[in-house]
């Protein structure tokens, strides 16, 4: 992003104004299906990062239930990064998603006034049908998003019930009380990294479709 953008960028972070924000970026010749797409990208982007952390969470505590000896501290210290950075990236995935919710509220809005603008019917007809079929490519892609967000919450629940139970009970029976937790566990993470999949090639297709405006 050129220098400029980034400075607009960070200004209106801080103050929070959206439409203020939206206006600016015009200003400078970036419009909201930019951002829409940039987004849209950062969010792709988000859930490949959760998708890793959580593969790494998963080969954390497999480790763990093989574990043969040695410091059980340093052990729960790797398993408690492992969480701490699925978390992080599951918030960021929620960050993102809330994001594309804002700028295409923006997007849309600004797209179905516009079309009273036309003198030519056809080229209203014309635009308004790509609109309706952008908004349902759109709403695809969001219920893909908001499938793959909610299938983080057990994989985190999972996670930090081990990372607890293990800090207090920093013993070999607490081994044996997580390897039942274990199966579970990689199931939850199989499933969401199936629905974040779904959820990337639906927004691939969204911005096929938004590249065709």
């Amino acid at each position: 992003m050129p220098y400029l953008l980034a400075i607009v960028l960070s200004i209106f972070t801080l103050t929070g104004c959206q439409s203020a924000y939206y206006s600016a970026m015009e200003q400078v010749g970036y419009h909201k299906r930019d951002i829409m797409v940039d987004r849209v990208e950062d969010a792709k982007e988000s859930q490949q990062d959760a998708q890793q952390e959580f593969t790494s969470a998963l080969e954390a505590l497999s480790a763990l239930t093989n574990f043969d000896g040695g410091e059980l501290e340093t052990v729960y210290n790797q398993i408690n990064d492992k969480y701490q950075d699925s978390e992080k990236a599951a918030q960021d995935v929620s960050d993102r998603i809330a994001a594309i919710e804002d700028v295409s509220d923006a997007l849309f809005s600004e797209w179905q006034d516009e079309l009273e603008l036309y003198t030519s019917n056809s080229l209203r007809r014309a635009s308004e049908q790509k609109l309706k079929e952008t908004q349902r490519s759109y709403n695809t892609m969001l219920s893909a998003m908001k499938r793959a967000e909610d299938k983080m919450t057990p994989v985190l629940n999972t996670l930090r019930d081990n990372t607890l139970y293990l800090k207090h009970n920093l013993n070999a029976s607490a081994i044996g009380a997580l390897q039942g937790e274990f199966t579970n566990l990689e199931q939850d993470i199989q499933y969401a990294i199936k629905q974040m999949n779904a959820a990337i090639a639906e927004s691939d297709k969204f911005l096929d479709r938004l590249n065709q405006k």
